[in-house]
């Protein structure tokens, strides 16, 4: 029996085997720590065999990740300055192959698939978790959290919150009948009542601001398009205005006593300082990629005793930036950074000054997210990791790859008027 290829990469026909693959993508982010390696292997063979069924699809346009592949590029030859060359080596080759999934999922998967698969992922992921029904105690604060099979509520949080999200957004935008709102319901509820019990105040507080700005920009849509570039420039004005106040005025503190936590984030701005302390001594190249929590040494084992780790795995400055800095210095930071302005500014000014899209909107609100996320947590600069494939596939997905070439054919030769009634018909068109 031999598959068409549509029914594989392409994104129009693909829907099924496309939300099966994102769907095994979450699980083996969440919990291959727990299954072990099976899992890992399993997210490789549902994406990276797809090169071989139309391998000239993923060349089109290579040029245009020219960034991640500059980003890769330097992870990889971190290895010949890092304190640790073999822990560099074979984590650098993980994150490589982890873009590349990304990479070929941007290609073959829309992002109505995208969505779905989410959906069926995290609720499967949650079920999992709720089943496990493990709670963790905050050595720092005192409290009792719900983690699951996790191992902190901030990642259990992540995945609620993107429960959230995916539904609100898939009702919205990507829904076909009553039964799509059947269906979603469950994970909205199940979602919410995980957010709750995990007290994960970062995942609480993104949500509703990343869910009020996809209202704003879906209203955008009824706005002639030299409006929407007008409240494009005002708005990016009053958000700029408005986190200068906040931070000024002490509205950071005022939001987190509302979780119960005080303006140190308990113990992350300690941990900032040791950070940006462990930077300065080699600010430009850091200590390489995935080369300073390493067991055994000494500024690692001395911020696993204080933070009570005594796995003395898993741990990280939660801070994107200030890891950035200590792993792979400034020229490392600058360089994830400008990854996720890219892909965050590029879908940004495509809905405001370009044609309005749906796709467009949604993965606004994904970057939003993470861009949130990345002052208090570490998602994108460590593979196996949902927010380093998000963040690569809304990069990936700003390539809108044109028709390759037309051919004309007459519709009737008979017809004495033929040459009048000549069709145009487009071939190799890829979104």
């Amino acid at each position: 029996m031999k598959i068409p290829k549509s029914l594989l990469v392409d994104p129009e026909k693909n829907s099924v085997y496309g939300s099966f693959a994102v769907a095994v993508s979450i699980w083996a982010f969440s919990y291959s720590v727990i299954f072990g390696q099976v899992l890992i292997l399993a997210y490789y063979a549902v994406w990276l065999p797809l090169i071989l069924v139309d391998y000239r699809r993923f060349l089109r346009q290579l040029s245009s990740a020219w960034l991640p592949l500059l980003f890769v590029t330097y992870v990889c030859f971190s290895v010949f300055w890092s304190q640790a060359p073999g822990i560099t080596a074979r984590t650098a080759v993980q994150y490589l192959s982890h873009v590349a999934c990304a990479y070929v999922a941007a290609r073959t998967v829309s992002v109505r698939t995208l969505t779905l698969g989410a959906l069926v992922g995290i609720f499967f992921v949650m079920l999992y978790s709720l089943k496990v029904g493990a709670y963790s105690e905050d050595v720092l604060d005192g409290t009792y959290n719900f983690v699951g099979a996790f191992a902190s509520k901030n990642q259990i949080g992540f995945v609620a919150s993107l429960g959230i999200y995916f539904s609100v957004v898939f009702l919205a935008f990507f829904r076909r009948g009553r039964l799509s709102f059947i269906l979603t319901v469950p994970v909205v509820l199940l979602s919410a009542y995980l957010l709750a019990i995990a007290h994960s105040a970062t995942s609480t507080a993104s949500i509703p601001a990343v869910l009020a700005l996809i209202v704003l920009l879906a209203m955008s849509k009824l706005l002639p398009r030299r409006y929407r570039r007008v409240i494009f420039l005002v708005g990016a004005g009053l958000i700029a205005v408005a986190a200068f106040v906040a931070l000024n005025l002490g509205l950071m503190d005022f939001v987190l006593g509302l979780f119960g936590k005080d303006s140190t984030l308990t113990g992350r701005t300690y941990l900032w300082e040791q950070g940006w302390n462990a930077a300065m001594r080699s600010p430009i190249i850091g200590v390489g990629y995935a080369a300073y929590w390493v067991q055994g040494f000494a500024e690692a084992e001395r911020l696993w005793n204080e933070f009570y780790i005594s796995t003395r795995t898993g741990f990280h400055f939660h801070n994107t930036y200030v890891e950035a800095l200590v792993e792979l210095g400034f020229t490392g930071a600058v360089l994830i950074s400008l990854i996720m302005l890219r892909s965050l500014l590029g879908h940004l000014t495509a809905v405001m000054f370009k044609s309005w899209q749906a796709d467009s909107v949604v993965l606004i609100g994904v970057m939003v997210l993470l861009l949130i996320r990345s002052f208090v947590e570490v998602e994108i600069l460590n593979p196996y990791i949902m927010g380093s494939f998000l963040m690569y596939f809304s990069f990936f997905k700003l390539a809108r790859l044109p028709v390759t070439r037309t051919r004309w054919s007459p519709v009737n030769f008979e017809d004495a008027n033929a040459e009048k009634n000549w069709k145009r018909t487009e071939v190799g068109a890829v979104r």
